[in-house]
């Protein structure tokens, strides 16, 4: 099936607006709250001028240790988020609020393990070209090597972007099987799902780059704990309506290149 850019985008945007409450109701809980208690307590360190690199990265490194007790619940909020999002923006079945939280936790523990196998893959690759094309090219072909890999890795990205859809819709529960139907889903579309992925962040580079802008007033007249205040409220409003129109994105991406749902059962038996 081919894949069409303005029909995934206008379906997405109508599914949001059909459901607008509970859609919004569940944004809020996965990923609006989260974000906004990360933000608010949990600020990245400033970075002092003079720093040496070694001072800079024990710095992150501390910041980082520090953060991850708070990181990983956070994480797999989101990910039932997005599973419970993608039940609920599922048009064909039209579930409950609660049917859509339980798919979702059904299905997390195998679209965790998808993910885990997609990044470990993901790395492993471009590890591996880097450091071959190091040994043989030096400092210039490891840098060659990296590049060549991110490329490789953005296009794999690209064809198993539909494993939450599988997962969540069809219930795929075995992620190495969801993996698959995801490649086997975007097999010659990745060209035009790569343009729209990429025409769709920086949609959503702009939209951060605005809300910046509407916190300026703020920043200029109120005090320093005021003005991080309001920006974290506003970074988190952004990344979840940013969160909230991806994972819609996703779903219509999903229903148009896997069809109907009586098609993929008829494909099932096949």
């Amino acid at each position: 099936m081919t894949f069409d850019s303005n029909r995934a985008w206008t379906q997405a945007s109508q599914a949001v607006s059909a459901n607008r409450e509970v859609v919004l109701a569940l944004a809020g809980v996965f990923f609006l709250l989260p974000q906004l208690v990360f933000a608010i307590f949990f600020p990245q360190p400033e970075m002092g001028t003079g720093m040496s690199e070694q001072q800079v990265f024990a710095m992150v490194k501390t910041y980082y240790t520090s953060i991850l007790p708070i990181m990983i619940p956070i994480a797999l909020l989101q990910a039932l988020g997005t599973l419970s999002l993608l039940c609920l923006l599922d048009t064909e079945r039209r579930p409950t609020v609660s049917e859509a939280i339980r798919a979702g936790v059904k299905g997390l523990v195998s679209y965790l393990v998808a993910q885990i196998l997609i990044g470990m893959g993901l790395g492993l690759v471009v590890l591996v070209i880097a450091g071959v094309l190091g040994a043989a090219g030096g400092g210039v072909g490891a840098a060659v090597g990296m590049a060549i890999g991110l490329v490789l890795a953005v296009a794999v990205f690209v064809r198993l972007s539909v494993t939450a859809p599988v997962v969540a819709v069809e219930k795929t529960l075995n992620p190495i099987l969801a993996l698959g139907r995801s490649w086997t889903l975007t097999k010659g579309s990745t060209a035009r799902l790569l343009g729209f992925y990429a025409l769709l962040m920086l949609a959503m580079i702009v939209l951060m780059i605005f809300g910046n802008i509407l916190t300026l007033p703020v920043a200029l007249l109120a005090p320093a704990e005021v003005v991080r205040i309001v920006a974290a409220v506003v970074e988190s409003v952004m990344a979840t309506i940013m969160a909230l129109y991806f994972v819609a994105v996703i779903a219509q991406v999903h229903r148009q290149l896997a069809g109907p749902a009586e098609e993929r059962v008829t494909q099932t038996f096949e």
